[in-house]
């Protein structure tokens, strides 16, 4: 269950100070989201994505992909997306914080108690912070939600079957079978 907390001067030493306790804590709007750790399932197909978008990214030199790692666009958004590209171009940007750039690409992968946020709060926020690309992928229905920001759209689409994703720079695009990618345990 998430369990929104309402306060709207969160500063990153605010932040910083929530407890290692095995829930996920995230700051969006100046609320405090916290849910429950993931799922097995949930961590499962978090790594079989690491290693597809690790070797696509190193081989054409485009970046790097991180999981779990603290997202800080300004003061009162804190997020931690499950996985993130950073461009090669904006290294720079990791920090020992977090990630302190606009990643090119921001994965969250749906879980029961996160839907409300991952498809209803976060989008906004991503589009407006410039994030080209959001996925977030659904296990259940073995499809994912795709807001493409850089082509100008601020609405989803479901794609089922098969997801391409072209990082600026790509030579080819990533072909992600999701049916294969989404399966369970």
């Amino acid at each position: 269950m998430n369990i929104p907390i309402r306060r709207y001067d969160w500063d990153y030493s605010d932040y910083a100070r929530l407890p290692d306790d095995g829930n996920h804590y995230e700051v969006l709007d100046g609320e405090l989201l916290v849910t429950p750790s993931p799922s097995p399932d949930h961590q499962y197909v978090m790594g079989r994505l690491h290693l597809l978008l690790a070797p696509y990214l190193e081989r054409h030199r485009l970046g790097v992909v991180i999981l779990d790692v603290d997202l800080l666009f300004q003061t009162g958004q804190f997020l931690r997306p499950d996985l993130l590209v950073v461009p090669e171009s904006s290294r720079g940007g990791i920090t020992r914080r977090g990630i302190e750039t606009a990643p090119s690409l921001v994965i969250e992968i749906l879980s029961p108690t996160s839907s409300g946020i991952d498809l209803v709060k976060k989008p906004a926020r991503y589009g407006d912070f410039g994030i080209p690309e959001y996925w977030v992928l659904d296990p259940e229905d073995k499809s994912a939600w795709v807001w493409r920001f850089a082509e100008g759209t601020r609405t989803a689409e479901q794609v089922r079957g098969r997801l391409e994703w072209r990082a600026p720079g790509a030579p080819e695009p990533l072909v992600i079978d999701l049916e294969e990618l989404l399966r369970p345990l």
